[in-house]
């Protein structure tokens, strides 16, 4: 023999005797389970306790973490409020966006265009629109910028081809600019060049001054 399987194939069941017969009331008691069962072949809808059977511990579960996952929600979204994502006006106010946009590049464009005649004329404008670090470089090299134009006959024009904001915020502004610049000598064909900056800018008594310029 192989296996209980095959223990029930070879043992008979036990035949009934008037001994194995049940009791007459247990009869009635199985007759009447019967007639409600097919009355009500599903079963109750509520457990021994009084709760519907529906209410399964997997439903309270599921229930707990759809909570969760809202709690969740609300506790990133405030997060997100506090990030600095959040504070970059750049992202959200067109208007000052452009407004910095138009004074960055207007400002870069008068301090990085001279003629031999208009040094000085390009040194005051970085006076007004150049301030901390940016100044205290451009002042240093301005110099030179002076005698060479002088020497040479040298006129140089900066066009703002493209500029961005990469962050802005109530008193300060990171752009990316990009400038096309014409060197011309006289009697010489002009030469043009390409220049990329990254440029910090501060408010000041409700003008944008350049306080930073790298270049990239």
């Amino acid at each position: 023999m192989s296996g209980s399987g095959d223990i029930r194939a070879v043992i008979p069941a036990p035949r009934s005797s008037p001994e194995n017969d049940p009791p007459e009331q247990d009869q009635d008691q199985q007759s009447q389970q019967s007639e409600q069962d097919r009355e009500d072949p599903k079963g109750s809808e509520e457990d021994p306790r009084g709760h519907p059977r529906w209410i399964t511990p997997a439903a309270v579960a599921a229930v707990l973490v759809l909570i969760l996952g809202g709690a969740g929600l609300l506790f990133r979204a405030g997060q997100l409020s506090d990030t600095p994502a959040a504070a970059n006006h750049a992202l959200t106010d067109t208007e000052a966006t452009t407004r910095v946009i138009g004074e960055v590049s207007s400002a870069l464009t008068k301090v990085f265009s001279y003629s031999p005649a208009q040094t000085g004329t390009t040194r005051q404008a970085a006076r007004e629109l150049l301030a901390g670090k940016a100044a205290r470089q451009y002042g240093e090299l301005f110099g030179q910028v002076e005698k060479r134009a002088a020497e040479q006959k040298l006129t140089l024009t900066t066009h703002v081809v493209r500029a961005g904001v990469t962050r802005l915020t109530d008193r300060g502004a990171h752009l990316l600019v990009f400038l096309d610049q014409v060197a011309e000598r006289r009697g010489k064909t002009p030469v043009t060049s390409a220049a990329q900056l990254s440029v910090t800018a501060e408010l000041h008594e409700g003008r944008w001054q350049i306080v930073d310029i790298t270049s990239r």
